[in-house]
């Protein structure tokens, strides 16, 4: 369901497909091991190969968001569709979450 790419500074998760009900807790717990895994201080979740996300997707990214500044982590998503997009802005999380177009873009933003 996703892939995990770890650096000494940055740790990137790369979910793919459908983010729903049915593979969210999955998808919680890996977000949760890759976040404690060496407490990298940089999460980014890059959602270019996000094709749907439901509101149980939604809730695990809002949850890592959390646990991130628990840790103080720096978390942010990268590459997010437009169809997905409208998602956080509908429910305006857009002002919660750090979104970047690019992977790029975060690392400039943070200055990895």
């Amino acid at each position: 369901m996703q892939t995990t790419l770890a650096s000494s500074q940055m740790t990137v998760v790369r979910p793919q497909g459908h983010i729903n009900a049915a593979n969210a807790p999955e998808f919680g717990r890996q977000l949760t091991v890759a976040m404690s895994s060496d407490r990298k201080a940089v999460v980014l979740v890059d959602m270019e190969q996000v094709e749907s996300l439901d509101s149980a997707g939604l809730m695990v990214l809002v949850s890592a968001l959390t646990q991130a500044q628990t840790q103080n982590q720096h978390f942010g998503l990268s590459c997010v569709s437009p169809s997905i997009r409208i998602i956080f802005e509908l429910t305006q999380l857009d002002r919660v979450f750090e979104i970047f177009a690019s992977r790029a873009a975060f690392e400039a933003a943070i200055g990895c």
